[in-house]
């Protein structure tokens, strides 16, 4: 029996898109909303992720690709905005080892893009030691 929905040619390594990464730039709110609660981020993890901006906040369902020779991810999310239930998706392609781009949609209402920088991973050392 043949296989009538072929699986997907896997993407380029995308294990670099794995990680935290602060929001810095958004095209609807300014600096001072999105870091209301907790500094602006989105995570990505092998299966899945999280992300905080401002009020809004949510669990993240992606799918690793590669686009045009960069790694990308496409998401769908499901959060709270105000503490009111709300979802949308997304995308991010990566530029390039420290700088993602990409685009939040939510569900019947605004859009935003937005840049976000890896954060740099804790060594757990304290200074002077």
């Amino acid at each position: 029996m043949t296989d009538r929905y072929p699986k997907k040619p896997k993407a380029k390594d995308t294990t670099s898109l794995v990680g935290d990464w602060r929001i810095v730039e958004m095209e609807l709110w300014d600096r001072e909303y999105m870091d209301m609660e907790v500094p602006a981020f989105i995570r990505f993890e092998k299966d899945g992720g999280e992300f905080q901006f401002g009020l809004v906040s949510g669990s993240i369902d992606s799918r690793f690709l590669s686009k045009s020779g960069k790694c990308s991810v496409e998401f769908s999310w499901e959060g709270q905005d105000e503490m009111d239930p709300a979802s949308g998706r997304g995308w991010v392609t990566q530029e390039d080892d420290n700088l993602l781009k990409g685009r939040f949609f939510f569900h019947g209402g605004d859009e935003s893009g937005f840049v976000a920088k890896r954060r740099k991973a804790k060594t757990g050392r304290r200074r002077g030691t």
